[in-house]
């Protein structure tokens, strides 16, 4: 079992990345949508991955 803390520290970083992926898409004038089809496309090819 994971530790507490080591959940904590997993959860953080995974919020730190989030941050910093839409503050470098802003900064490169990536429009939102883009971004927002990007992130839904992964989640289907990650998603549809578990029912085969």
């Amino acid at each position: 079992m994971m530790p507490l803390t080591h959940f904590l520290g997993l959860l953080a970083v995974v919020i730190l990345t989030a941050g910093l992926t839409v503050a470098l898409a802003f900064w490169a004038q990536v429009p939102l949508v883009a971004l927002s089809f990007a992130a839904l496309a992964g989640s289907l090819i990650l998603g549809a991955r578990q029912w085969r």
